[in-house]
């Protein structure tokens, strides 16, 4: 089954992170960012993309001393993936000295057709990447580069508390990153959405004022039944699959 990446943008990281719980294909404590890493630019919409991962330092110069080494290596391989790359760095300076991106960089990878881009460690040229429209996501803000260079790439890297592999599908807004297992990417969107009709029954009652216990016990218990029937339906499909 073929992966539609619009219709997951569609919905935002937390609806996809519980539509990924229903299918209990890991525990519902993995899969996602810790609160380390947050969306450079809250007001952009979802993200959706294939990690293109790499490591960075930049604490000491690259011993050929071009900042930029490795960048075209790097959108190079952006080829070798099903759809948009999304950029993921670790960086491994602990703490981050410096800035591990800024306008240059993310205007090349959204020339070669990233999506976005994640790192453990901190952004600069904030205002230049936001009128780009090219969503980020970092642990701060840092106004140099320092000695800033890629170390390697398509590895796997360890991001605010996840690993992250190279080709990972990667769902990320505002709310934070988490990453779709690939068996499962395709239903993900049909399962949101139901999910989204369920938890209306109880906000719709609310939003029409003047709320009673009773009547919002009766429709809280309306939508845990929904979602106790959509959790059996998805649990099926995977045992049988």
């Amino acid at each position: 089954m073929s992966i539609d990446l619009r219709l997951l943008a569609q919905f935002d990281t937390p609806t996809i992170s519980n539509a990924i719980e229903l299918f209990a294909v890991r525990p519902r404590q993995e899969g996602y960012t810790d609160g380390r890493i947050r969306a450079c630019f809250p007001e952009m919409p979802p993200m959706v993309g294939y990690a293109a991962t790499a490591t960075m330092r930049c604490a000491f110069p690259r011993r050929e001393g071009d900042v930029y080494g490795s960048l075209d290596e790097q959108v190079a391989r952006f080829a070798e993936l099903p759809g948009p790359a999304i950029v993921v760095f670790q960086d491994l300076d602990d703490p981050p000295v410096a800035a591990t991106f800024g306008e240059v960089m993310c205007t090349t990878y959204q020339a070669f057709g990233a999506a976005g881009l994640i790192t453990s460690g901190a952004a600069r040229d904030v205002d230049q990447v936001r009128r780009l429209g090219f969503p980020a996501f970092s642990n701060g803000i840092i106004c140099s580069h320092g000695y800033s260079h890629i170390v390697d790439l398509g590895r796997a890297v360890r991001i605010g508390g996840l690993t992250i592999h190279p080709g990972e599908l990667i769902h990320g807004d505002v709310n934070g990153i988490t990453t779709i297992p690939l068996e499962i990417a395709a239903e993900v969107p049909d399962v949101a959405a139901e999910l989204a009709k369920a938890e209306a029954l109880v906000l719709d009652y609310l939003r029409a004022g003047k709320p009673e216990v009773n009547r919002f016990r009766e429709a809280r218990q309306a939508m845990m039944d929904e979602f106790g029937d959509i959790s059996r339906r998805v649990r099926k499909r995977v045992t049988t699959a």
